[in-house]
This record gives structure tokens, C-alpha cells and sequence, in this order.
């Protein structure tokens, strides 16, 4: 047997690239315009809030109202996406989005704006938030085959418009206005839905019953707690949100920013969004047998981001380590999102992605708001240090699970994603 013949029987035995799927084209481009309007937000909004002269605290203020709905409805909007269609529910949530950004540029312009009106305004932006999210995952398996490869393929536009959103709200703010960078924001959204509309003709397996909501909410429940392999890793995440993700942020940026400049920790933000991009290309070429295992172990490198700041290292260090600490946070989350997507029936892949996200999202705020307290008390260099040492101890304890060691990439009787690679 030829070598070419060796190939061409691996290819064969291989799922397509994702490119060769229209609907994934549609999908990933939709997808890359929502991810470049949510980088932009920030910028954008705490422009708008300081201009209109409510200060820092009216920052807050306006995210917090942009961040409890989501917490509050995410739940919700993974019942609504498996009864309506996940396609018909994250139309309709850009469509929201579109009309209030729009609806901030106008004021913007027209009035003097009052701080409830932007708070009211974001508020609606993240209940739709909360509609859009949940039927995520339940897209991925449907417009691609490959299910690894297409989520590496997300995680990699992730990085970029993280990286390139913030940077375009700048720019729009200095050379035009902040209620045109608002109106670029609704326009992001409206490709989205434009985007994501032709694969409202997707067979997407429907919830077609008649229980009530409540009911359809216990069921993603029971889906949920039925594996502790999925939950086991969600109770570990919450605590690692708490404990790490939550002060690493602020604490990290104020010394990171002290100890390098504003500038410095502007290409150490950037290093960690580059080794980010390094983590999704690994995930499109690495498939271990053991993805969660695979996944948890590079998240162990994830400690190295709030270490670098607590111990003062150099910049050059500083920066390496966070290219290696964001390629770790981006292969887990290419195994963890593929491991989701083909282990849980698509009927209810996105109620129990709803209770996912909630899990994941919902103690990071008060991490967050804890790590300023507790800085003043032990200074934010030991707050950072504890967070490193509870991020290798946490993912331990995730290692521990024997569900988590055992599970297996996709099982060989799953059906067949409901696509065709060429469509």
C-alpha cells in the first residue's frame, strides 16, 4: 500500500472541515460580528457613562444592568431555545440588541441622557443577551461535522474580536463620536441576525410538548445533575470563578498596571489574547482520547496569570506567561464545549448549556466585588497569590472525579449531526 493511499483512507475516515459547510460560514461569520459588538461595549458604554458625567460609580451601575439579566433570564432562554429553535431565538435577541444600541446612539445625540435610561436600555441588551446564548451550543453540532475543529474555529474569532473590539470602539470614539460607535455596535448585531437567519431551516429537533415552563425547566435540570461529569465540573468552575477568575481581573490589571505601565499591561492583555488564538489552533489539532482530562491539565497553566502579578515578574516573563496561561484557558474550552455538544441529546443541549453558562457566570460578580475588600486587608499581591494556589488545587479536585477522568471523546453509537458538509 502507497503512502498516498494511507492518506487518503485517513481523510476518508476523517469528519470535513467545517469551511467546506455553508452554514457553518454563516454561523462563524454571525457569530464573529456578535463577538466583535459585545468587545466593543465596554469601551463604548463606560465612554458614554463618564461623558455624561456619572462617574465611575454610574459605570457599575450601567454593567450591573447589563449583567443581572443575563443571571437572572439565562435559564429561561435555554427553555425557549430548545421549544422555539435556538435559530429563532438568537434572531430575535441581535434584533434587540440592534434596536437598543440604536436606541443609546440616539439619545446620545438628541438629549441630555440620564443614567436610568442607559441602565434601562442595557437591561434589555441583557435579557436579549440571555436569549441569544443558551443556543449556542446547540447550533455548533448542526452546522458541522466536526464539532472539535468548528469549536477551535470559534475560540480562535473569540480571541481576535476580543482583541480588535476594544481597539475599534477606540477609535471610533476619538475620530467620529461615542454615538457612532453605538450605531457600529447595532449594525455588528444586525449582520448577526442576517447571518444567522437562513439557518432558521435547520432540522433542529424541537421541544414539541405542552408542559408548562416550569416543567421544561426541571427537565434541563434532570439532564443536568443526571451526569456528574457535567456537573462535577460546573460546582469546580463556580468556585474557580469565585476564587480566581473573580479577583484576578482587577487585582491583576491595578498591579500589572503598576508595575509595567498602562502601556505594558496593554501588551500584556494582548499576549494573553495571542497565546488565547495559540489555544484554539492546538484545539483544532490535538484530539486526545480523554478531552476533559486533556483540557484540565492545560488549564493548570491558567495559575500562571494571577502568579506573575503577585510576584512581581519581569515584563518579558510576565507577557510569556500570559501566552501560555490564555492557550490553556482556550484548548479547555475547546474540549469542554465539544465534550457538552456530544455527550447531551440535542433536544435539551440548550437548557442544560443555560445551566452551564449560569454556573459558570453567576459567582464571578461577587468574586469580583470581594477582591477589592480583601485586598485592603491582605494586600492584593497575597489575594493574587491565594487565587494561583487555588487554581492548581481546584483543578486537582476536578481531576479527582472519576467521571471526569473517564469520560471519552463522542460515543461511537451518537447519532450523526443533522448537516451536510458540502451544504
Amino acid at each position: 500500500m502507497t503512502m498516498d493511499e494511507v492518506t487518503g483512507q485517513r481523510e476518508q475516515g476523517s469528519p470535513p472541515s467545517p469551511w467546506r459547510s455553508s452554514r457553518f460560514r454563516l454561523f462563524f461569520t454571525a457569530r464573529s460580528t456578535s463577538l466583535l459588538a459585545d468587545g466593543m461595549l465596554m469601551v463604548s458604554l463606560t465612554t458614554a457613562v463618564l461623558g455624561a458625567g456619572y462617574g465611575a460609580a454610574g459605570v457599575g451601575y450601567a454593567l450591573a444592568a447589563w449583567m443581572a439579566p443575563i443571571v437572572l433570564l439565562v435559564l429561561f432562554g435555554g427553555v425557549f431555545a430548545d421549544r422555539f429553535t435556538p435559530q429563532v431565538m438568537m434572531v430575535g435577541a441581535d434584533v434587540v440588541r440592534m434596536v437598543a444600541m440604536l436606541a443609546l446612539a440616539v439619545l446620545l445625540v438628541a438629549t441630555d441622557i440620564r443614567l436610568w435610561q442607559i441602565m434601562a436600555l442595557l437591561a434589555l441588551s441583557g435579557a436579549a443577551t440571555a436569549m441569544f446564548q443558551p443556543g449556542l451550543a446547540s447550533l455548533v453540532p448542526q452546522v458541522a461535522e466536526d464539532i472539535q475543529r468548528a469549536n477551535a474555529l470559534l475560540r480562535i474569532s473569540e480571541a481576535i474580536c476580543t482583541l480588535l473590539g476594544p481597539g475599534v470602539a477606540g477609535l471610533l470614539v476619538a475620530y467620529w463620536n461615542v454615538a457612532g460607535s453605538f450605531v457600529v455596535i447595532a449594525a455588528a448585531y444586525a449582520l448577526s441576525a442576517l447571518g444567522l437567519a437562513p439557518l432558521r431551516r435547520l432540522g433542529t429537533a424541537r421541544d414539541e410538548s405542552d408542559d408548562p415552563l416550569l416543567h421544561r425547566l426541571a427537565t434541563g435540570w434532570h439532564e443536568f445533575r443526571s451526569r456528574s461529569w457535567l456537573w462535577g465540573v460546573i460546582a469546580v468552575w463556580a468556585v474557580y470563578g469565585l476564587f480566581v477568575f473573580g479577583p484576578a481581573l482587577p487585582l491583576g490589571a491595578a498591579l500589572l498596571t503598576e508595575q509595567h505601565g498602562a502601556g505594558g499591561y496593554g501588551w500584556i492583555a494582548s499576549a494573553d489574547g495571542a497565546g488565547t488564538i495559540v489555544g484554539g489552533l492546538l484545539g483544532m489539532r490535538v484530539r486526545p482520547r480523554r478531552p476533559l482530562v486533556a483540557g484540565a491539565c492545560a488549564m493548570l497553566f491558567f495559575a500562571l496569570n494571577p502568579l506573575a502579578p503577585a510576584l512581581g515578574w519581569s515584563f518579558t516573563v510576565t507577557a510569556l506567561t500570559g501566552v501560555v496561561a490564555g492557550c490553556g484557558f482556550a484548548f479547555w474550552g475547546v474540549m469542554w464545549a465539544t465534550s457538552v455538544q456530544s455527550h447531551i441529546p440535542l433536544a435539551v443541549l440548550s437548557r442544560v448549556s443555560a445551566y452551564d453558562v449560569a454556573g459558570s457566570i453567576m459567582v464571578i460578580p461577587l468574586g469580583r466585588a470581594l477582591a477589592g475588600p480583601a485586598a485592603d486587608a491582605y494586600g492584593a499581591d497575597r489575594v493574587l497569590l491565594f487565587s494561583s494556589v487555588m487554581g492548581i488545587a481546584l483543578i486537582g479536585v476536578m481531576l479527582c472525579i472519576p467521571a471526569i477522568r473517564a469520560l471519552g471523546r463522542a460515543p461511537k453509537d451518537a447519532p450523526a449531526p443533522a448537516t451536510a458538509a458540502t451544504q
